[in-house]
């Protein structure tokens, strides 16, 4: 089997896709990873190839923000997000698949739909990844930029032009638990892989932290570092003028928590100073820090999520735009959390440290994953859906 993996905007979108593009690889199966250049280095010593032939993210920010202001500042969300993941620049991006010649299957992650028109126009099966993004592309907003597309590609409309999961999806969430909205298919479920950085270690000063005091891993993920000193203005769903806000927000926030915190910054700056039990960093390795952590703030990525759930960890969700605000609701749905804006941080993480409810019904999600079957067993669903 040859497999084209299709990946776009931030590393944590590269982290969703590399456990099963490494499983494929390792199976002997040949597979190209299409992704912007900045991207190429989270497959370094993986079996796959890299071909760093799609759009940066800091490009296509520069491309989607005048599309979202054309909507006008009364916007519903789910058109902007169909304006950051659709449009013409995936006319471009299929032009650049196309050089990669033949595939059976193309694996995309959720956001990226240039790797689903190209599959339409060799006519192989594709299917997303795990994905955030996915959870609010709605095919009402999305489906008449696809058709654009397509009539500018040459390509004919499929059977359903609004399907976008038309072979099924991966998922590592279990279905009782599943943050998937009503139009995607129930999804073919794996067990999160709990060391998707092989080889990863934590910095020692961890080591030294008061074992008595509970601990907080704090993160606004890795989507916003790479739009700081980008041009362009707050539009309804995209990311917001000053990224380092939300920074500021957290550190201010957890300087007035009993607990200790690392705050993995991404690199974005803080002129907020840190009080003595709150650590910033610019990266950790989150997997490994979630195992002896007590809560999670995070911004609501998907990605986040579900490491924390595949550790047992309490989530305290500060979304701070697109699809991260549909994941902090179903976070506080289900139980696994609350979801909480700058006013509100300290009192609600605070609250989450000390809900015991909430433990409970994390633990219970973490159970039903840890029943999934592993990443690797996917490799054979995959070689399955080849011809169909």
């Amino acid at each position: 089997m040859r497999l084209l993996a299709t990946v776009t905007g931030s590393p944590s979108h590269a982290r969703a896709v590399l456990p099963f593009v490494r499983a494929v690889g390792a199976a002997g199966h040949d597979v190209v990873v299409a992704c912007p250049p900045d991207l190429a280095s989270a497959f370094d010593g993986s079996p796959v190839r890299v071909a760093p032939v799609l759009v940066p993210l800091a490009e296509a920010a520069a491309r989607f923000i005048p599309r979202i202001r054309a909507l006008g500042p009364d916007a519903e969300p789910g058109a902007v997000v169909a304006r950051v993941f659709a449009g013409e620049h995936l006319v471009e991006e299929v032009r650049a698949l196309r050089e990669l010649g033949p595939v059976d299957l193309v694996l995309r992650d959720g956001g990226e739909l240039a790797g689903m028109l190209h599959a339409e126009e060799l006519r192989v099966p594709h299917l997303p990844a795990p994905s955030g993004a996915a959870h609010v592309l709605d095919p009402l907003h999305v489906g008449p930029l696809l058709t654009a597309c397509r009539t500018e590609l040459g390509l004919p409309a499929p059977r359903d032009p609004h399907a976008l999961a038309p072979y099924g999806r991966l998922d590592c969430m279990p279905a009782a638990f599943s943050f998937a909205p009503p139009w995607l298919p129930d999804a073919f479920a794996f067990r999160q892989d709990d060391e998707v950085d092989r080889g990863g270690r934590l910095p020692e000063w961890v080591a030294t932290l008061p074992a008595g005091r509970r601990l907080v891993l704090a993160s606004l993920g890795t989507a916003l570092p790479m739009m700081q000193g980008a041009d362009r203005r707050a539009a309804p769903g995209a990311p917001p003028a000053d990224p380092a806000a939300g920074l500021r927000a957290l550190v201010s926030a957890v300087n007035g928590v009993d607990a200790e915190v690392v705050v993995a910054t991404g690199g974005l700056e803080c002129d907020v100073a840190p009080a003595p039990h709150v650590h910033l960093e610019r990266w950790v390795p989150q997997p490994l820090l979630l195992q002896v952590a007590d809560a999670m703030v995070t911004h609501g990525g998907y990605n986040t999520v579900r490491e924390a759930v595949r550790h047992g960890v309490p989530l305290v969700a500060f979304p701070q735009f697109g699809d991260q605000f549909a994941s902090a609701g179903r976070i506080a749905a289900l139980g696994l959390g609350r979801q909480v804006d700058g006013a509100t941080l300290a009192a609600g993480l605070s609250a989450v440290l000390d809900d015991a409810t909430a433990r409970d019904r994390v633990r219970a999600a973490q159970r039903a994953m840890l029943a999934l079957p592993p990443v690797t067993a996917a490799v054979d669903l995959l070689v399955s859906l080849v011809g169909t």
